[in-house]
This record gives structure tokens, sequence and C-alpha cells, in this order.
């Protein structure tokens, strides 16, 4: 990536969904000059569709979606934002 471009072009927002790997996932996408921010799974409408992301990732997490108890899943404006959305582990399965 030139140095003469804008690191915000891009937007990557990362949903936490409680993984080790969280920071490391972010670190790895700064790394190759892209900007992003971590915010928790349940990050509200305003917070995500706000930060305009060009590109979602749903980190993994201890939870299991074959648990009996209610797990967390991604906020429906995810889906709606019309980006590309990488799901690693758990955040596959939301």
């Amino acid at each position: 990536m030139s140095h003469s471009q804008d690191i915000h072009a891009s937007r990557i927002l990362i949903l936490d969904f409680g993984s080790q790997y969280t920071q490391l996932i972010a670190r790895r996408v700064r790394e190759i000059g892209v900007y992003c921010e971590i915010y928790p799974w349940d990050a509200d409408r305003q917070a995500v569709a706000g930060f305009k992301p060009t590109g979602i990732i749903l980190s993994g997490g201890p939870d299991s979606v074959n648990d009996e108890d209610e797990t967390p899943q991604a906020p429906e404006v995810v889906f709606e934002l019309s980006v590309p959305i990488l799901g690693i582990c758990y955040g596959m399965q939301t």
C-alpha cells in the first residue's frame, strides 16, 4: 500500500464475540494498511452503521450455537449494510 493512500479509505469493523484472537486479527488488518476498530458483538445499530464499514469481521468466541442458552447473535444491521462479511469460527455461525 502506498504511503500516500488514506488508511481510512477501507474501514473494517471487527465485532468481538470473545475470541482470544480478536486483537491479533485487528493487528493483522492494520499491518496491511487498513483501518479497523473492534466493537463488542452487541454494539447498537447506530454505532455499527455510523462506523460506515467497507467490510465486517465477526470474530470467534467461546460460545456454541448448540448451547441451550441463548447465544450471542450479530446485530441485524450487519446484514443490512451490503458489505462483505467474514465470519471466523463462532462468528460464521451467528
